[in-house]
C-alpha cells in the first residue's frame, strides 16, 4: 500500500476535544462570527437548522447562508454558511472553517464524507475540527501541523442503575432504536406521567422543534428519542436512560459501542448541572468497565477511519466505478461500507438502457448526481433504484429536466394531512425525497417554486404529525395537573352547576356533597393524582361546605336538610350522611358519606355531632 496521501496544509488547523457539553460547538460559532466570513460544518439537518437560527439571531438573515440537503436558504451576499458536512460548499474562499463531530470519520456509512473534510477543507486563517478524544491519535497521525485544545467537562456524569418508567426522575430523557420503541414508551409515559415529547431523526425540523418546545416549555417533563439526541440537541435534560444497549446499524443488530452509550449519556447535565444516566425497562445494568468509561471519559481511541476516493473519473461508468473502489492510500484509512450511491450506481450501470445513456463523461457525471439522491423512504433497494432510473432518463431527455406534470403528480399526492402517525411519517420520508431533488441545481425549469412548494408540503405534513404525536403521548390534563402540584404551586379550582371539578380548567371528576367521584374513565396511577390534586384545590369549597351544613344543621326544620327512604340524610338535595342503627329505634346514629382525606377528621367528627343534634330535634318534631 502506498504511504502518501493527498491533503491540505495544517499549519492552521485547531482540533478541539473533549465529551459532550464542553461548549465545543457554541465556542466554534463564537471563532466564526469573529472572521468576516466562514463555514460550519454540522452532522445532522436538524442541528444545522438550529445553528442556523442562533447565527441569524446575531448577524441577520442577510448575512447567513444554510445548506442541506434538503433545504437552501441563500441571501445574495452571505458571510457565513451553517451546512450539514455533505453539504458545505468548499469551492468558496472563507476565513473560518469548522467541521463538528469529527469522530464521524469513523462512522461506517457517512465516515469518508467527516475523512474528506479533515484532509481537503480549510479556511484561510483558521480551521476548527470539534469532536471526541478518541480522534486525537488519527488527527496527530494524518495532520501532524495541527494544535489540539482540550475541553473538559463543565459537570459531572454518574451512574444511577436502573429505574422503571414510573419512577423516572422529571427532566428525564429516555432513549430507545426504533420508531416502534419509541411510540411503545411514549405510550407508557403517557399513562404512567402525563406524557412526553418526542424526537427522532427522521422528523423534520419543523416537528422536531414543536415537541423539543413542549419539553422545554414544562409542558411535559419526559423525552423520548432515538440516539439522534446525541448529536449536539441541547436540552435540559438531567437523566438519561437507556431503554435498550442494541441497535441496527442498517447492516446488523450489534450493542451500542462505548463511545455512543457515552455521547447519548452526556445529554445529561447541561453546562454546571450534573447529569446521570442509566437504564430501564429490560435493558439491564450497565457493564461496570462501561459506567467508568462514560464517567470518566475514556475510551480506546480510534485506530482507523474510513475514505473514498474523491479524485473521481468520469470517462465512463467503469471507470467511475473503479475510482470509487480505489483502495485507500494509507494505512489508518480503512474503505467505507457500500454507500446506498454506489449501490445505486452498480445496479443501474447493469441496465443496458442506462448504460447506453450514460455513453458521455457529462451523462456519467449526471447519473453519479442522481444517485446521490438518499433513499429517505426505506422501502426497498429495487425501489429506490427504479425511482433513480425515472429520475436519469427524465433528465437526459431532450428537455434535460424533470417534467412539470411529473414532479406535481408526486408532491400532490402527498399533499394530505389525515392519517396516524405512521401515515404522515411515511409522507414526509417521501416528500424529504422531492425536496432534495427540487435543491437540486438544473433538474427543473423552476426550482425556487418547487422548493417553496416542497417546503409547504413538508411544513402541512409536520404540523398535522406533532398534533397527532400530541394527541397520542400527551395527556394534558395529568401534564398539567402533575407540574402544578411538583411546583408547589396554589391549584384553581372551579365546580360547574352539575357538580363537574374543572382544577386548572382541566376536567378531574365530580363533587357530591363531600364525596369526589374521580372521573370514571381513568385508573390506577392516573387516578391517584387526579385525587391528589383535586383534594388540594378543593379544600377552600369544602371547608365553606361544612359551614354552610352546620349552620344550617342548627336552624332548618326538614326544608333544606331532609331524610330520603333509604336512610340518608340529604343537604341540597346531596347525600351527606346515613342513618345507622342507634342504641334504640328512636336514636338512630348519623355516619357521614365523605371522603374523609378530603374533608378532615376534626370536620367530620364536628359535622357528625351537628348533625346528631338536627336528627335529634327533628326526630322529636315528626314524633
Amino acid at each position: 500500500m502506498a504511504q502518501h496521501i493527498e491533503k491540505a496544509p495544517a499549519e492552521n488547523v485547531t482540533a478541539v476535544l473533549g465529551p459532550t457539553n464542553t461548549g465545543k460547538t457554541h465556542l466554534a460559532v463564537e471563532r466564526m462570527l469573529g472572521y468576516a466570513s466562514g463555514i460550519i460544518g454540522l452532522p445532522l439537518r436538524l442541528l444545522a437548522r438550529e445553528i442556523y437560527d442562533r447565527v441569524v439571531a446575531q448577524r441577520g438573515a442577510g448575512a447567513v447562508a444554510l445548506i442541506t440537503g434538503e433545504e437552501k436558504i441563500l441571501p445574495a451576499n452571505p458571510r457565513y454558511y451553517v451546512c450539514t458536512v455533505e453539504s458545505m460548499p468548499l469551492g468558496i474562499q472563507v476565513e473560518f472553517l469548522a467541521v463538528d463531530e469529527i469522530q464521524l470519520c469513523a462512522d461506517p456509512d457517512r465516515g469518508h464524507v467527516f475523512t474528506n473534510r479533515l484532509l481537503h477543507a480549510r479556511g484561510r486563517y483558521e480551521t476548527m475540527f470539534l469532536g471526541a478524544e478518541t480522534m486525537r491519535p488519527v488527527i496527530k497521525r494524518l495532520l501532524p501541523e495541527a494544535h489540539f485544545v482540550t475541553r473538559p467537562r463543565f459537570s459531572s456524569l454518574s451512574y444511577a442503575g436502573s429505574c422503571k418508567l414510573a419512577r423516572m426522575p422529571r427532566r428525564s430523557a429516555v432513549v430507545a432504536f426504533s420508531a416502534d420503541q419509541v411510540y411503545g414508551i411514549a405510550e407508557l409515559i403517557r399513562r404512567q406521567r402525563g406524557g412526553a415529547a418526542v424526537v427522532m431523526g427522521a422528523l423534520s425540523p419543523r416537528t422536531r422543534n414543536a415537541q423539543v418546545a413542549l419539553y422545554q416549555s414544562g409542558e411535559v417533563d419526559f423525552l423520548v428519542a432515538t440516539d439522534a439526541i446525541g448529536m449536539g440537541l441541547n436540552m435540559d435534560v438531567n437523566h438519561v436512560a437507556f431503554a435498550s444497549l442494541a441497535k441496527f446499524d442498517g447492516v446488523q443488530h450489534r450493542p451500542l459501542w462505548p463511545a455512543e452509550v457515552a455521547q447519548i449519556a452526556g445529554r445529561a447535565g447541561r453546562y454546571r448541572n450534573d447529569g446521570s444516566f442509566g437504564t430501564t425497562g429490560e435493558a439491564g445494568l450497565l457493564d461496570e468497565m462501561l459506567v467508568e468509561q462514560v464517567e470518566t471519559h475514556r475510551f480506546d481511541p480510534l485506530r482507523a477511519i474510513k475514505w473514498r476516493n474523491a479524485r473521481l473519473e468520469f470517462g465512463s461508468l467503469r471507470r467511475l466505478i473503479d475510482s470509487l473502489e480505489t483502495p485507500p492510500p494509507v494505512r489508518g484509512l480503512g474503505r467505507t461500507r457500500q454507500a446506498s450511491d454506489i449501490g445505486a450506481l452498480k445496479l443501474l450501470a447493469a441496465d443496458n438502457e442506462i448504460a447506453r445513456l450514460s455513453a458521455n463523461p457529462d451523462a456519467v457525471r449526471r447519473l453519479w448526481q442522481v444517485c446521490q439522491v438518499p433513499d429517505f423512504r426505506k422501502v426497498s433497494p429495487d425501489s429506490h433504484t427504479r425511482l433513480l432510473a425515472e429520475l436519469f432518463h427524465h433528465v437526459m431527455s431532450d428537455a434535460g429536466v424533470l417534467p412539470e406534470d411529473y414532479i406535481a403528480r408526486q408532491v400532490n399526492r402527498l399533499d394530505r394531512a389525515d392519517g396516524e402517525i405512521h401515515t404522515l411519517a411515511g409522507r414526509i420520508a417521501n416528500i424529504r425525497t422531492w425536496t432534495f431533488v427540487a435543491n437540486r441545481s438544473g433538474w427543473l425549469r423552476d426550482g425556487a417554486h418547487w422548493q417553496g412548494r416542497t417546503r409547504e408540503v413538508e411544513d402541512k405534513l409536520s404540523d398535522a404529525l406533532h398534533e397527532r404525536l400530541t394527541q397520542r403521548f400527551i395527556d394534558r390534563r395529568t401534564s398539567v395537573l402533575m407540574r402544578r402540584l411538583h411546583q408547589k404551586e396554589e391549584l384553581m379550582a372551579s365546580l360547574t352547576p352539575e357538580g363537574d371539578v374543572l382544577v386548572e380548567d382541566q376536567f378531574v371528576g365530580k363533587l357530591k356533597g363531600f364525596r369526589l367521584e374521580v372521573d370514571p374513565q381513568v385508573s390506577g396511577a392516573e387516578s391517584k393524582m387526579l385525587r391528589t390534586a383535586a383534594h388540594q384545590a378543593l379544600q377552600g369549597e369544602i371547608a365553606a361546605r361544612a359551614f354552610r351544613l352546620e349552620r344550617h344543621a342548627r336552624i332548618d326544620e326538614g326544608k333544606i336538610i331532609t331524610i330520603d327512604p333509604e336512610g340518608q340524610i340529604l343537604w341540597e338535595n346531596q347525600p351527606v350522611a346515613r342513618l345507622l342503627p342507634g342504641h334504640d329505634m328512636v336514636s338512630p346514629r348519623v355516619d357521614m358519606i365523605a371522603d374523609q382525606e378530603l374533608l378532615g377528621d376534626q370536620a367530620v367528627a364536628s359535622l357528625v355531632e351537628t348533625l346528631g343534634g338536627w336528627l335529634a330535634r327533628h326526630i322529636a318534631r315528626v314524633l
